[in-house]
Parts: structure tokens; C-alpha cells; sequence
């Protein structure tokens, strides 16, 4: 089982990894990350933050990473949740949840998931600062994690 959703409305770490693990006893590791939306960016403050997609490509561009994960880490079940539109800093922005037999493969594919997410999925961000409104770009350091994966940073490439 695995599932992508992009939505306005906060999520439930809880309930979502109880869906996650829910009838499978093969699960021998859950990894989790929750991303938050942090006041600080840059040394700036921030007021708020607000996400834009395209809905549909959005979707398939990250359910196309989750069965690359699949593939790459033989997991057993992986939720992807990312929210959109106007949020405040300490809302929950991001969940990426795995299930796999171990912890090793959980952890990578976590990580792996995330590294696409901050780099590649189609997403565009704008902080609110008291400088006025500004699109953050994408971070060196996000592009150096994601090649670590052997992917290409050209969305052209093969």
C-alpha cells in the first residue's frame, strides 16, 4: 500500500501510521519524517508561507519517486502527504512514512524520498518576511543529497 496525497487540511501523524502499518505483519520497521514550517529562513524571519502545485503532476511525479523507493529499497508501504496553500510557522508541511522488514532500508528509503520531495517534486514556495514576499529557491546542500541517489539534478536527463 502506498499513497500520495496533496490537500490543505493538516494531517494526523498517528492515525496515518496506524493506516501505514495497519494488518501487515511483515513490518518490522516505520520510519517517519514531519516537516514543519520554520519562522527563520536565510536569517530572515518568517510570517507565513505559502505553497502552490500543479494538481495531477504534482501527484503522479511523486507517486512515480514512491515506486521508485519501492524498487530501490524493496519496502513495504509508503505515504507521502504535503500540504498546500497558506501556512504559519509550526504547521506540519510535510509526512513521509515507510514500512519495511528493517530499519536500514526504512531509513534510506525515508530519506530518499525526502531528498526528491526538496528538490524535484513540483512545488513553488513563497515566505512572507518583513521585507515582503519572496519564492525560495532550491538549497546547494538539497541538490548535493539528491545526487547522492545517482539522480539527475536535469529534469531532461535520463
Amino acid at each position: 500500500m502506498s499513497s500520495v496525497s496533496i490537500q490543505t487540511e493538516d494531517f494526523d501523524v498517528s492515525a496515518e501510521l496506524a493506516r501505514l502499518r495497519a494488518g501487515d505483519a511483515r513490518v518490522g520497521a516505520v520510519c517517519c519524517f514531519v516537516g514543519t514550517v520554520r519562522d527563520r529562513n536565510e536569517g530572515d524571519a518568517v510570517a507565513a508561507m505559502e505553497l502552490e502545485h500543479y494538481p495531477g503532476m504534482t501527484e503522479k511525479s511523486i507517486e512515480a519517486m514512491v515506486a521508485d523507493a519501492h524498487r530501490r529499497f524493496g519496502i513495504y508501504a509508503a505515504r507521502v502527504i504535503h500540504r498546500v496553500g497558506p501556512l504559519q510557522p509550526l504547521d506540519q508541511i510535510v509526512l513521509v512514512a515507510v514500512t519495511g522488514a528493517h530499519r536500514g532500508e526504512a531509513f534510506q528509503a525515508c530519506e530518499f524520498l525526502m531528498d526528491y520531495l526538496k528538490t524535484q517534486a513540483p512545488f513553488w514556495k513563497k515566505e512572507q518576511t518583513p521585507e515582503g514576499a519572496r519564492w525560495v529557491d532550491a538549497r546547494v546542500s538539497d541538490d548535493a543529497a539528491l545526487a547522492r541517489w545517482g539522480l539527475s539534478l536535469d529534469p531532461m536527463a535520463p
